[in-house]
C-alpha cells in the first residue's frame, strides 16, 4: 500500500483528502505544516507529498526545498490557491513534480497521484527483463536476445516500458496520453496509436511479448515467458 503525506492547514480538506486516499487504497499520513511533515517523514516511509503552499510555520516551497535538499526523490504534487505562472514556477523549482489550483476536483487529484507513482516506479526500477528483451531505463534502450542494445526515442521507450511492467492490464489511450505526455498535453489520442505501430514495426513479432489490441478500450502487452 502506498503511503501519501497531506501536508494541509485547512483542518476540513485535510480530512476530505485522506478520506478520498483511502477510498482509494493509499495509506494517508496527515500533517498540518511544514514542520509536523518532516515529523512523519522521520516516523515512516512516504510514497508520495500532497502539500499545500500557503500554511504556517513553514510552507509548502520550504518543505519542498527540505526535502530535496536532503535527497528525498518521492513525487511532490503541490496545492495552492495561487495560480500565476510565477507561483507554478516557484513550484516547480522548488522541486515539485505537479500542481493543483484551489479548489481542487478531487478526483483529478487521484488521477495525478495515480500517474505520479506510476512514472516514481518506473524511474525507480531502471531495468526490465521480459524474456530475451532487455529495457534500460537509464539509456532508453531495448535489447533483443543478441542483439547491441538500440537507442529509441524517449515516448517509445516509455511507453513499451509502462506496457511490460503491467502485463495483460489494458490501458486506454487517454491513460496513456496523461501519464507519459501528460494531462495538459494538446497532442490527442492518435498519438499513442503512431507510436504502438512504430513499436510494432520494430519488436513485434518476438518471442517474448506481444502487444495487444483491446478493441474500444486501448492496449496491453502480453508476455510470452
Amino acid at each position: 500500500m502506498f503511503s501519501i503525506l497531506v501536508v494541509e492547514d485547512d483542518n476540513n480538506l485535510r480530512k476530505l483528502m485522506c478520506a478520498a486516499l483511502k477510498q482509494h487504497g493509499y495509506l494517508p499520513r496527515p500533517a498540518s505544516d511544514g514542520f509536523e511533515a518532516l515529523d512523519e517523514m522521520d516516523k515512516y516511509a512516504i510514497d508520495l507529498v500532497i502539500s499545500d503552499v500557503m500554511m504556517p510555520n513553514m510552507d509548502g516551497y520550504e518543505l519542498t526545498r527540505q526535502l530535496r535538499s536532503a535527497k528525498f526523490d518521492m513525487p511532490v504534487l503541490m496545492v495552492t490557491a495561487k495560480e500565476t505562472f510565477q507561483d507554478k514556477q516557484s513550484g516547480f523549482m522548488a522541486g515539485a513534480d505537479d500542481y493543483m489550483v484551489k479548489p481542487i476536483n478531487i478526483d483529478e487529484m487521484i488521477l495525478r497521484v495515480g500517474a505520479l507513482l506510476r512514472r516514481s516506479r518506473l524511474a525507480a526500477e531502471k531495468l526490465l527483463v521480459v524474456g530475451s528483451c532487455k529495457l534500460n531505463y537509464d539509456s532508453l534502450t531495448v535489447s533483443m536476445g543478441d542483439a547491441p542494445p538500440e537507442t529509441i526515442p524517449n515516448k517509445e521507450f516509455m511507453l513499451l516500458f509502462k506496457l511490460l511492467s503491467y502485463p495483460n492490464q489494458i490501458f486506454t489511450r487517454r491513460q496513456l496520453l496523461d501519464e507519459l505526455w501528460g494531462m495538459e498535453s494538446e497532442v490527442d489520442e492518435r498519438t499513442v496509436d503512431v507510436h504502438i505501430k512504430r513499436l510494432r514495426e520494430k519488436y513485434v513479432p518476438n518471442d517474448s511479448f506481444d502487444i495487444v489490441t483491446v478493441r474500444g478500450l486501448g492496449y496491453k502487452a502480453v508476455r510470452k515467458v
